[in-house]
């Protein structure tokens, strides 16, 4: 164990799930033990659980930090269409998913049955379909309504369907992206009256 530095409670914590975030990342989740995280972080298993009480909490702790720092990077701007927007988001998640594999899916399929994880993804896909409403253009309140519910709908299947592209990579990254774009531009179009994205083909 290599000698323990000296820092704040904020600065250790962040140290641990750096630390973890890397064996998470790099092994599956039954694999990673606790230890190897306190070893790796050179703390004592009893530093590492005074921050983290068990392996679940750790990786949840990490798991709401990714979230976090996904949602910052996909701020939709008004300036931009929507497409760029979907882009960017997409882009994002993806990018995030590819490199995290292992993270990504013991959230979505050991974890599948945790109901702090499961609220931590939950509470994402809520914040991600509110930017998305806010983004486009509503003839009502009953057209926001519905156009709310196929958002819900579609950010699960884009949730599913790239947690499956982890496992058997059938199409490059750019399809993956673009298959998600039509996917939610021809569910919603028929709600709008105005084509939310009219260089986009139908």
């Amino acid at each position: 164990m290599s000698p323990r530095q000296r820092l704040s409670p904020d600065e250790r914590r962040a140290q641990l799930l750096a630390v973890a975030a890397q064996l998470f990342a790099a092994q599956p989740y039954d694999d990673v033990l606790m230890e190897d995280v306190a070893e790796q972080a050179g703390v004592s298993r009893a530093l590492l659980y005074r921050h983290f009480p068990s392996k679940r909490d750790l990786f949840a702790a990490l798991y709401r930090q990714a979230a976090e720092q996904l949602l910052a990077k996909t701020r939709f701007d008004p300036a931009d269409t929507l497409v760029e927007q979907l882009v960017e988001g997409l882009d994002a998640h993806i990018e995030y998913f590819a490199e995290n594999r292992n993270t990504v899916l013991a959230a979505n399929r050991v974890l599948a049955g945790d109901r702090v994880v499961q609220t931590i993804i939950a509470d994402e896909l809520d914040a991600l379909r509110e930017r998305l409403l806010g983004a486009l253009p509503h003839a009502d309140d009953s057209a926001r309504q519905a156009v709310s519910g196929v958002l819900r709908s579609w950010l699960v299947f884009v949730q599913v369907l790239c947690v499956d592209w982890l496992t058997e990579q059938t199409c490059t990254r750019t399809e993956l992206r673009n298959i998600c774009i039509g996917a939610v531009l021809g569910a919603i179009r028929p709600l709008l009256d105005e084509d939310p994205a009219p260089d986009w083909p139908r």
